[in-house]
């Protein structure tokens, strides 16, 4: 069987993509699960030692820190010494509970290593881990990377303010616009995106074997265990979900997708328009000595960043709608589909960070095409006729609408000429009609 590499990888994550991915390994691998793992159960046990229950009584600080140390070096091979117990236990959590009590027999806290995964099941470690490293690798990777994109977008909407711009509506030619505004549109769409993202909390579920603490509660009737997980899971930066059944419910993981599912919706709605732009000529894109465009036509500069951003962000959309939609839905207590389900959850993350990675590429080989802006503009002095019937109305013209339809719907030709023959030919005022003319459509774009 070939070695995994980046040319043996079924999926462009890890092959084709895998320089782009690398930053989110450490939380979304199967080394970074079981190293989430590792620590959920060694900051649970750290819990309960402060509980001081009566057989946890002792000086136990200078072990812990052995074994604090110890998870902090946390290592592949340590993983693959955990997938290699795995193989007897066929059971992944146990694995790491076997594992880390081994640990703690060498840091001096072999007397107390039973307390390791005390009354608890696989998916109170599971449903703590996975949100936790979702937590960090979007602080950490994702959210800085559409931070600087955003930034960049914000950058260029200051550039380009003052760029008039024929508006399309329908694909026609509609009232002008400005570059600036029309990207700002796109700022102000994720801006508020983002401020939904720093709202969302990250629910752990954490209650024992079907979320009522039974085991400890039967070892320990007089500790009131719900405030102690309330307070265990507070202090990881999560929220304990409460009540639950054996799983965390996923309503809040369906939330968390379901934001970034919106922006990718957005970015795609972005890079569709910007795709547009260069197809009319209003950027052009710098050329990089080396690169080809089409393997037949020598002369092909595509817009090749905007569409493999449109593609990942496809692909995002479509498992965050899946995870968001199945992972809340469980058999009872429970059933497996969501630990097969909940293994892909950085899949959709991977490739918006691919995503962002192209389109930020992309914009930095856009130039302004002043001309074509200008030359869209000459070609459709029909778009003045909303402002100048506007005007008439004002001034109580009869029937100006029904005038300036007459003069330019369906009739391209129109031009400066025409328009302001129109005006000549109208009964108002020389203070009125020099109003009008004023009227052009580079500068008839609005505040």
């Amino acid at each position: 069987m070939a070695e995994l590499t980046p040319l043996t990888a079924i999926s462009p994550i890890d092959g084709r993509y895998a320089g782009k991915t690398a930053d989110l390994r450490p939380y979304f691998s199967e080394h970074g699960l079981i190293q989430y793992r590792v620590k959920v159960e060694l900051e649970y046990l750290k819990a309960l030692y402060k509980l001081e229950l009566p057989q946890l009584e002792g000086d136990f600080d200078e072990a812990f820190e052995k074994l604090s140390a110890r998870v902090a070096s946390f290592s592949e091979s340590d993983s693959q010494a955990i997938k290699d117990i795995e193989k007897t236990t066929n059971h992944d959590v146990k694995a790491v509970e076997y594992w880390l009590k081994e640990q703690a027999e060498v840091a001096g806290l072999g007397s107390i290593k039973e307390f390791i995964h005390f009354g608890l099941t696989s998916q109170d470690i599971n449903n703590t881990a996975v949100p936790w490293s979702l937590k960090d690798a979007l602080a950490d990777v994702l959210n800085p990377l559409i931070g600087d994109l955003v930034a960049e977008l914000r950058q260029l909407v200051e550039a380009w303010e003052d760029v008039p711009m024929l508006a399309r509506t329908h694909g026609q030619p509609a009232s002008p616009t400005r570059l600036g505004k029309e990207f700002d549109v796109f700022v102000s769409r994720l801006d508020m995106q983002m401020l939904d993202v720093a709202m969302l909390s990250y629910p752990a579920k954490f209650g024992g074997a079907t979320g009522n603490f039974n085991a400890h509660h039967v070892a320990y009737p007089q500790t009131d265990w719900v405030e102690f997980a309330e307070n265990f899971v507070e202090s990881l930066g999560l929220e304990r979900s409460s009540p639950t059944t054996q799983i965390e419910h996923y309503d809040g993981l369906a939330g968390i997708c379901h934001v970034y599912l919106r922006i990718a919706t957005i970015l795609i709605d972005m890079c569709q328009d910007i795709w547009q732009y260069v197809s009319m000529e209003y950027f052009k894109q710098k050329t990089i000595a080396g690169e080809v465009g089409s393997s037949a036509m020598p002369h092909k500069v595509n817009p090749i960043d905007f569409e493999n951003a449109e593609g990942n962000l496809g692909i995002a959309r479509a498992l965050f709608s899946h995870l968001a939609a199945k992972l809340p839905i469980s058999r009872q207590q429970r059933d497996l589909t969501d630990s097969t389900v909940l293994r892909n959850l950085g899949v959709p993350f991977a490739h918006m960070q691919i995503a962002v990675m192209s389109i930020r590429k992309g914009l930095g080989k856009l130039e302004l095409n002043r001309d074509a802006f200008a030359a869209a503009l000459e070609a459709n002095w029909m778009v003045t006729a909303e402002g100048i019937q506007t005007v008439l109305r004002r001034e109580g013209y009869p029937q100006p609408y029904e005038a300036l339809k007459a003069l330019t719907r369906g009739h391209s030709e129109i031009g400066e000429k025409e328009i302001h023959a129109f005006i000549d030919g109208l009964d108002v005022s020389a203070t009125i009609k020099t109003e009008l003319k004023a009227i052009r459509p580079e500068n008839y774009t609005g505040v």
